[in-house]
This record gives C-alpha cells, structure tokens and sequence, in this order.
C-alpha cells in the first residue's frame, strides 16, 4: 500500500507541483487549500504524513502542527513543515509547534522525498522503502518480494502488508482491531476475523521456509511477531 500524503498548501501552482513529484514516486496524494478542508479529509481518511505549509488561511501552519499533536487520532502522523520562511527562529517555532521536519522552499523533490522517507522511518517504520531482514526472512518493499532462507515466498498483496508491519513492529502484542486500524487503516470498516483469515494465509505462505514459527498467537489478546525462532 502506497504511503498517503495530504499537501495542505493554498497556492495552487505549488500545490500541482509538490503533488505530480509525490505521484511520481508512488505516493497517493491528497490536497487540503486550509486546514479546515484538511480537518475534513483526516475525518475520512487519515493520512501517513502531512505536508504543511507555515502561511495558510485562517489558521496558521503551526497552529494546525498544535491541533494535530494534541488530538489522540493524528498525534503520531509525521508532520513535515513546507515553507519559504528560512530564519532559525522560525524553525524552532515550527519544531516546537510539533513538525518532525521542515524543509523550505525552494526545494528539489528529491530532497523532499529523502524526508517523507526519514520521518516514515522514525514514525512509520512499515512504510519506509528499505529492506527488512529477521531470521533469514527478507521483506523487500522496493521489489515487492520475500525471501526465506533465500527461497522465494509467495504470498498476496494483503499478506505482504501484514508481514511487513509484523516485521517492523516485533516482539509486542497487538489486538485485532489494532491490526485494523494499522495494517488496513482506521478509514476500513472490517470484521476483526478478518485478521485471522490472513493471518492464517500469512503463516501458510512462510511455511516453507520455516518462518511461520514467528508468528505467534497470543491467547485473549491477539498477534505478535518474534523476533527470534
């Protein structure tokens, strides 16, 4: 699943042009002009980082950055500050406001992405790009491929997903519903069986390599990932 990032910038030239470099690689994008239409969006679908841009109107960048940190729903979505005000205390002003970064304009989308991707790794681990060894098993989501043992395993698309939150988030218990709202997002309204469907598909599809043993079931309270066999 391709990371989502809501742009919240009310400059519509700037707002095409951050978005077609995200496009571009691989991220599903959404557009908020001022923080209430983000409000709305986030309500329906809550994204895996946010662009901000410090002047928007209304209410400010780093007033939104506030609202964002002090509710439960969006406290841990990464927040990355995009603005043309250079100075040092504007930056600390934005750090402590809550962005996890801040980048200023102008800047080339390869530095932007090499954030989103810095900020995903402290934040949200299962969405980074980079490989995932445990025990022999390989994830690789820039191929979209796993390995144990050096033996190809296949599996589906939802399984792969699971397994690399699995991966990234090893050695804690985690509920159905938490599986949810983390694996297929807390916008999907599944049953919580729906978890074990899957996780019967995942264990099933590394078996062959032995890994299944690191998937382990915890009686009452739901799933957890060793990370050791």
């Amino acid at each position: 699943m391709a990371p989502v990032v809501l742009v919240i910038e009310d400059e519509p030239s700037i707002q095409e042009l951050i978005a077609v470099g995200l496009e571009r690689n691989g991220h599903q994008v959404q557009r908020a002009a001022n923080a209430e239409e983000a409000e709305a969006m986030i309500a329906t679908q809550l994204p895996d980082v946010i662009l901000l841009d410090w002047m928007l109107p209304g209410k400010s960048g780093p007033l939104f950055a506030k609202w964002l940190r002090r509710e439960a729903r969006t406290r841990e979505v990464p927040v990355i500050m995009v603005t043309a005000r250079a100075g040092e205390e504007d930056k600390i002003a934005g750090l402590e406001a809550g962005v996890d970064d801040y980048i200023t304009k102008p800047f080339s989308p390869r530095e932007l992405e090499a954030r989103i991707q810095a900020v995903l790794r402290r934040r949200r681990p299962q969405l980074s790009r980079e490989a995932i060894e445990i025990e022999g098993l390989v994830l690789n989501p820039a191929t979209h491929t796993v390995t144990g043992g050096k033996r190809a395993l296949k599996m589906g698309p939802t399984e792969f997903e699971l397994l690399r939150f699995f991966m990234t988030h090893t050695d804690r218990v985690y509920s159905r519903s938490q599986i949810l709202d983390l694996v297929w997002g807390d916008h999907v309204f599944l049953e919580d069986r729906t978890v074990d469907v899957h996780i019967r598909r995942l264990r099933e599809a590394l078996a062959p390599s032995g890994h299944d043993k690191l998937v382990d079931t915890v009686r009452g309270a739901g799933y957890r990932f060793k990370s050791s066999l």
